[in-house]
């Protein structure tokens, strides 16, 4: 099979229709075999209903419904679970994605060899109130990342090879990151396409501005396991060892001023008097449970089932014929 379209959808009941019209004659026009796989992400609307009643018309029509809603990152997850095209597409049910981008984002993948390749809506159809943050957000994504050729890291409309998609997990909300976990797998080659954007024809949008918020704290999520996630203690030993001798000098540097005062017959008080005491205490009592996290975390990852998963590209093997047995 060529393509797999996987479309994540929340009340769209209204645009299915189109949408799978729409696909249905890019797919036929250029060749394609494909399915299309509409993730029901529980809908209280009449989306199921309406996805019935597609397969039923269009074989290539697949379905899963939740039966409540789990987010798009859950969506994205179990839709490619099950895809069996050579190339996965990704869009919104909205119609604020076009699918006449489908053939060349399907050329970018197997022809120029691209990994993936992510949507750039250059121009796009909001209000500044989303537009803004959009920006600062992808901004800050690409420093981060480290992948500089992105502007829009969010953009729903993506391809993929298959291997990229059997080999993340998509999970909580971290499908505005699927470039960054694919960068992480060891899928280095991604690309960009300028893409249309539509404004909604129908219903409004389901995201608030707080996914902003949560954007940057998955933003961080993925940031420190990536660079942490299997050597904690490369973290939290280093920030613990670092407090605890700065906690220790200065308890040494209390008393040392002390005894100096003491020898040279100056007013002194007890050490116990200084709040530099205590500071200085707190930040080796925290400085040696840091280290300690990071004892455990160490302790946690050496028992993972998955310390040694590590992502081969191809393997050669030499065989050497195994000698006749001496008569």
């Amino acid at each position: 099979m060529d393509i797999s379209v996987v479309i994540p959808l929340f009340n769209e009941a209204e645009s299915l229709p189109e949408l799978e019209r729409w696909i249905d004659r890019v797919m036929n026009q250029n060749g394609f075999s494909y399915e299309i796989l509409f993730i029901n992400d529980g809908s209280t609307d009449e989306s199921w209903d309406v996805i019935r009643s597609l397969s039923e018309s269009n074989p290539a029509v697949k379905g899963v419904c939740f039966r409540r809603n789990y987010g798009k990152s859950p969506a994205l997850n179990t839709g490619f679970a099950r895809a069996k095209g050579d190339v996965i597409i990704t869009m919104d049910a909205d119609l604020q994605d076009s699918p006449d981008e489908i053939p060349e984002l399907y050329r970018m993948i197997t022809q120029d060899g691209y990994d993936l390749v992510s949507g750039w809506k250059q121009k796009r159809y909001d209000p500044l109130s989303k537009t803004i943050p959009t920006k600062l957000f992808n901004a800050t994504a690409r420093k981060v990342s480290g992948i500089k050729n992105l502007h829009d890291f969010n953009c729903g409309l993506k391809a993929y090879r298959n291997k990229v998609v059997k080999r993340i997990e998509v999970y909580g909300d971290m499908h505005r990151y699927i470039p960054y976990l694919a960068k992480n797998a060891g899928f280095t080659r991604i690309g960009e396409k300028v893409v249309h954007h539509q404004a909604r024809k129908y219903g409004k949008s389901k995201f608030g501005l707080d996914r902003f918020v949560n954007g940057y704290l998955d933003l961080a999520t993925l940031w420190f396991t990536n660079r942490f996630g299997v050597k904690p203690m490369h973290f939290f030993g280093l920030l613990g060892s670092l407090m605890f001798m700065l906690g220790f000098i200065a308890i040494f540097v209390v008393g040392a001023m002390k005894l100096y005062n003491m020898h040279a017959g100056n007013a002194y008080s007890l050490v116990t008097d200084s709040p530099y005491f205590f500071l200085a205490l707190a930040t080796m009592i925290i400085g040696t449970q840091l280290f300690l996290t990071g004892f455990l975390g160490e302790l946690i990852v050496r028992n993972s089932p998955r310390r040694n998963d590590y992502e081969i590209e191809e393997e050669i093997r030499i065989e050497k014929p195994s000698s006749a047995p001496a008569k």
